[in-house]
């Protein structure tokens, strides 16, 4: 795996738990919300999925962020 895709996954995990926790949200009421399995939520929050941008721009509009945010070093939400 390549050091740039072992960022983006930590970066996309950490934020997303950020994210989440800031808005008190579960791993599944954000997993209904994204029409994704819970497990799904967990896997990423691992860094171990590799979700579309499908996914990933459901998950950020459920999270109220960018998507950009939910890839980013230093997200706006921090």
């Amino acid at each position: 795996m390549s050091s740039m895709l072992e960022t983006i996954q930590a970066n996309l995990a950490r934020n997303i738990i950020a994210r989440r926790k800031a808005l008190n949200t579960s791993q599944e009421k954000l997993a209904l919300l994204a029409g994704v399995d819970r497990t799904y939520v967990s896997q990423l929050e691992r860094g171990i999925a590799n979700p579309s941008v499908s996914i990933l721009c459901r998950i950020a509009e459920v999270l109220q962020c960018e998507l950009h945010d939910l890839l980013s070093d230093e997200p706006s939400f921090a």
